[in-house]
């Protein structure tokens, strides 16, 4: 895997760029990488591969957010989410690289349309039990399959209606649990191998580049325009991974 073609780095790179900008001014978008990394790797490979990378994002949001974490909205979700993990999990063991292929487009083009019916509803989406639920199971098992949970998580923090400051520093906390809970699963599925460690190590300085962009933009770039870009290229995306080629 390390001996890709010039194209396939850069789309590396600018996916790398991507986790840092999601994890400390755009929440969610980090979708974006996870198509990146799915079309350029192999399908198992590129979600063993984003996830060192999402941790290195997330030791970063929390060395500016760690403080404005809701607590109890966490333990709270933790439950769901371990279900949701599990599910995963069995998911990833059970399925070859085609399948899990399939599954990360099928997840990400859901997400797609799930976020553009509620954007489009009058009512705000509700953030009780049933919803802690249903959100925490889907976040859980999304984010294991293809580290895709963040937009299903921030949907959540949107409906329990955080403040800016409240929804980056749970959201922070969130992932940086449930992904560092992931990595032994993970590795325990043979999934972090030389090559993905030596991919990783080589874009990890892309993922502080974008982190510090982030910060530094963070408030200053239009959020509307900015989804709307990546809805659209993630449905893009999405309907090649599950009709293109294996």
């Amino acid at each position: 895997m390390t001996d890709l073609p010039a194209h396939a780095w850069a789309l590396l790179i600018a996916g790398a760029l991507v986790v840092g900008l999601s994890k400390t001014a755009l929440p969610g978008s980090a979708t974006l990488a996870v198509v990146v990394f799915a079309a350029v790797l192999p399908a198992r490979s590129s979600t063993a591969a984003l996830l060192v990378l999402l941790i290195v994002g997330d030791m970063m949001a929390l060395a500016l957010y760690r403080r404005h974490a809701d607590w109890n909205t966490l333990v709270r979700l933790a439950p769901a989410v371990a279900v949701g993990i599990a599910l995963g999990a069995l998911f990833l063991a059970l399925g070859d690289d085609q399948l899990v292929r399939r599954g990360i487009g099928a997840v990400l083009l859901s997400l797609v349309v799930i976020t553009l019916m509620l954007r489009r509803s009058p009512a705000r989406p509700s953030a009780g039990r049933a919803a802690r639920i249903g959100y925490g199971a889907l976040g859980g098992f999304t984010t294991m399959v293809a580290n895709a949970g963040g937009p299903v998580m921030s949907l959540y923090f949107l409906a329990a209606r955080f403040d800016v400051r409240a929804f980056l520093g749970t959201a922070a906390w969130f992932f940086a649990i449930v992904n560092i809970a992931k990595l032994p699963i993970v590795a325990g599925l043979g999934l972090l191998s030389p090559p993905v460690l030596w991919i990783d190590l080589l874009l990890v300085p892309a993922v502080i580049v974008g982190g510090l962009v982030g910060w530094k933009l963070a408030g200053r770039l239009s959020q509307r325009m900015f989804d709307r870009v990546v809805l659209t290229l993630t449905a893009a995306t999405a309907l090649y991974l599950l009709v293109g080629p294996a």
